[in-house]
């Protein structure tokens, strides 16, 4: 593996902070007295999903991360198992337990393709597509109140996920949901009234 002088980081690139793989979504020097200067960088950890922020001094240098990624298939979850085929192979099945799925266990469902994201040939993580559509399985009445705002109601998706949407959201309809941001973007299709 190559390593990052401090220098040479740049937004996007993939380095190893305290032993976890990490994505540099931001930076930016910052000049000190005498010279000196410091990177301020903003990463996301891509074992703990999480975002920080840390400095980086010139002595510092960074290990590259060897990340890899492969499209698999949700097909099931049983009892906190989440079975997944590889793309393009079903009989190449494998498991995962809850601990590895998350918080992103409430947005999968059979046949959402998806990525694994491998790190020293382990799976650290998954990766869900930034929006998905989903079939509203549950939609209270929508209760017209102050109309100088738009109002919002909290549907239950297909996956039994919560998502706030606007009233005229009903149960069947199929809205597309950017699913990083637990945000409704649209209505897809609407539903068949009963």
């Amino acid at each position: 593996m190559s390593t990052l002088s401090f220098n040479e980081i740049e937004k996007g690139d993939l380095i190893i902070v305290e032993n976890d793989p990490c994505k540099i979504l931001k930076t930016s020097h910052m000049a000190k007295g005498r010279g000196s200067s410091v990177l301020r960088v903003k990463l996301k950890n891509l074992r703990k999903d999480e975002e920080t922020s840390k400095t980086f001094r010139p002595s510092d240098s960074f290990e590259e991360a060897n990340i890899k990624n492969k499209k698999v298939k949700f097909i099931y979850e049983h009892r906190g198992e989440y079975v997944f085929h590889e793309k393009g192979d079903k009989s190449k099945r494998f498991k995962l337990q809850e601990d590895q799925v998350k918080e992103k266990k409430k947005y999968l469902k059979p046949e959402l393709e998806l990525e694994l994201i491998l790190f020293k040939d382990e799976i650290i993580n998954i990766s869900l597509p930034i929006k998905v559509n989903y079939k509203v399985d549950f939609a209270p009445p929508g209760v017209k109140g102050n109309r100088a705002e738009a109002g919002t109601k909290t549907v239950t998706l297909e996956t039994g996920a919560k998502i706030d949407t606007p009233l005229f959201i009903k149960r069947g309809d199929v809205i597309e949901v950017n699913v990083e941001k637990d945000e409704y973007v649209r209505r897809i299709k609407k539903g068949k009234t009963l």
